[in-house]
């Protein structure tokens, strides 16, 4: 019980960060593979086109839009088993 108290937020964030870009880039590289291309299949929602908030003299742009696909899931598992064996 000692052992998950000593575990430290933040090593999870950026551990799961990690496992999402890392799994993105693989299902980005293995999109032309044949028999790879399943971790490329995925969804992506968010702002298609920019929200643009003209003040003036000020012009702020507000966008966002995330890509979840089958390896980037498998960044995530992956990056919690490791901090589970921390």
């Amino acid at each position: 019980m000692k052992r998950a108290a000593n575990k430290n937020f933040w090593v999870l964030l950026l551990l799961m960060l990690s496992g999402i870009v890392l799994g993105g880039f693989i299902g980005n590289i293995t999109e032309s593979v044949p028999f790879l291309s399943w971790l490329n299949f995925g969804q992506s929602f968010g702002l298609d086109d920019p929200v643009v908030l003209n003040l003036g003299i000020l012009i702020i742009t507000f966008g966002l839009t995330i890509k979840i696909t089958m390896a980037s899931i498998i960044g995530v598992i992956l990056a919690l088993l490791i901090w589970r064996c921390l």
